[in-house]
């Protein structure tokens, strides 16, 4: 994927690269490290209010409230934190999925986890450095309502830009029946521009921050 040149939002008072203000292509290798450092930097206070801002937009968000079956990430490298949104869905009867990648195709697995196993913390650690559900049989994508995406880019068209692995993009490209895609993101993660999609590139349905959704068109 090649990217074009455009101005990302960040906080007030952070420095912006230079890559990021020239009109010339950027790489994409320095846009996930500056992005992932963007993310490592942010203080536990910072991640506590997005955490909370962002749950409190989702939950009223339709696509959410009627969703039973929800797939959602564990975080593990400074993306919006997930813990309040999961225990809202065990609380209101919601049927919470994490993702196990298959070692044989490179494409996730939706695991079934249970509020016990949640809050005792019984996962897996994975070479990638996130955590997964003990080894078990999960479901197809396509089983889903709604998946919670993390992301480490996504511009005005919905384009996302992952961790590199393809992981996400391998899995949907499999579903026939296709379940809501909404990215979370901290809003210096939303890309002011566009993104070249390849055609293997799965783009999300909307993105929500701790300010803002932001719908698009797929």
């Amino acid at each position: 994927m090649q990217v074009f040149s455009k101005r990302i939002r960040l906080p007030a008072g952070t420095i912006i690269c230079s890559f990021c203000m020239l009109d010339l292509p950027v790489d994409l290798k320095q846009l996930r490290k500056q992005l992932r450092k963007q993310r490592r930097s942010l203080s536990i206070f910072q991640q506590k209010q997005a955490e909370q801002a962002t749950y409190n937009r989702l939950i009223r968000l339709p696509e959410f409230k009627h969703a039973q079956h929800i797939g959602v990430y564990l975080h593990a490298f400074g993306e919006i934190h997930t813990s309040k949104i999961i225990e809202y869905c065990f609380e209101h009867g919601k049927a919470v999925y994490l993702p196990l990648i298959c070692n044989m195709n490179q494409r996730l697995q939706w695991v079934r986890i249970s509020q016990h196993q949640f809050r005792t913390r019984r996962f897996a650690p994975h070479r990638l450095g996130m955590r997964e559900p003990m080894r078990s049989r999960g479901l197809h994508i396509s089983r889903l309502n709604l998946v919670l995406m993390p992301l480490l880019a996504c511009d005005n068209l919905g384009t996302r830009i992952g961790m590199g692995g393809g992981f996400y993009d391998k899995t949907l490209a499999t579903a026939v029946q296709q379940p809501f895609r909404l990215g979370l993101a901290h809003e210096f993660q939303r890309y002011d521009g566009y993104l070249k999609r390849e055609k293997w590139d799965q783009p999300l349905d909307a993105l929500l921050t701790p300010p803002h959704i932001h719908r698009f068109k797929r």
